[in-house]
């Protein structure tokens, strides 16, 4: 596996070089340590401060190469992962202010939206990545996501929780709702939700790695963090879908910008692959009662 740390000198890289080190032992993973500056000027200095995160983390067993670049930062980080295959970009987020909907620094979004690996977001000051949870969406091109977010976890002896989210429904449905709350029956059931939630799940089991499914109702983003709270996880995984079309880039839902607007933990951007066809409603409606 190989990671890349991004960093422009500030106590924000020095959180993103913390969380790599977290990650990049555990995976032996080679580790490249960027910095760059965006005045020519500033490469002295900023090297020094690279050397200083790197001589930190070969304390704790990471062994990274330092590659100092000056220009646009965004571009500088795209020219970096097309030219070398990184599996991981670990990216600081400085906080900018509860205004509009963008609350961390711009580059953060840039940043996600045009590079191919998925990207974790520094975020926050947990000692330790022990417990992880994946808002799955229920869907099934989330499963690439799963599957990354799994070998991350087996490496580092984390547990994840497979959470998802559904609105609530009309009365009339209280019945499929107790339903789909009973988490075993549902795993269990045909219903194109079980059966995702259950594939999901069995990819963790064969990994090694701890697993459960945690089922919630209500506004989606209010819900995810009362589940981190009342959880107290170390990382939320949250996906992007690829855009269609010639050009490669990613999209970041609204799920996606409100986690990293308001998580106190890391948060990784995990790249989903693309939807397949979709169900008619006949379908899933009839999977949800079908016989178990």
């Amino acid at each position: 596996m190989k990671i890349l740390i991004c960093s422009d000198g500030t106590s924000s890289a020095e959180t993103a070089a913390h969380f790599a080190g977290l990650l990049a032992r555990p995976l032996n993973a080679e580790t490249t340590l960027l910095g760059i500056a965006e005045v020519s000027g500033d490469e002295k200095p900023l090297r020094d401060v690279l050397n200083t995160q790197a001589q930190s983390l070969r304390q704790r067993g990471v062994s990274p190469s330092v590659v100092v670049q000056s220009g646009e930062p965004v571009w500088q980080i795209v020219q970096q992962t097309s030219n070398t295959k990184y599996d991981l970009v670990v990216i600081g987020a400085r906080w900018t202010g509860a205004v509009g909907d963008y609350w961390r620094s711009k580059k953060t979004y840039e940043v996600i939206k045009a590079i191919q690996p998925p990207v974790l977001v520094a975020i926050g000051e947990r000692k330790e990545l022990k417990r992880f949870v994946v808002c799955t969406g229920g869907k099934e091109y989330i499963e690439r996501a799963v599957q990354f977010t799994g070998k991350l976890a087996a490496a580092v002896g984390a547990s994840v929780t497979l959470l998802h989210v559904m609105a609530e429904p009309p009365a009339m449905y209280a019945d499929l709702v107790r339903m789909e709350e009973n988490v075993p029956q549902l795993l269990q059931s045909k219903s194109e939700l079980g059966t995702n939630l259950r594939r999901q799940k069995r990819e963790l089991d064969r990994l090694g790695v701890p697993a459960e499914v945690h089922l919630r109702h209500g506004i989606v983003i209010d819900e995810v963090f009362e589940e981190v709270r009342e959880g107290d996880y170390d990382l939320i995984v949250t996906g992007t879908s690829q855009a269609r079309g010639l050009l490669r880039h990613y999209i970041m839902g609204d799920l996606t910008r409100s986690i990293l607007n308001r998580a106190n933990v890391p948060v990784l951007v995990a790249r989903a692959g693309p939807p397949k066809a979709t169900r008619t409603l006949w379908k899933a409606i009839k999977g949800l009662f079908s016989p178990h």
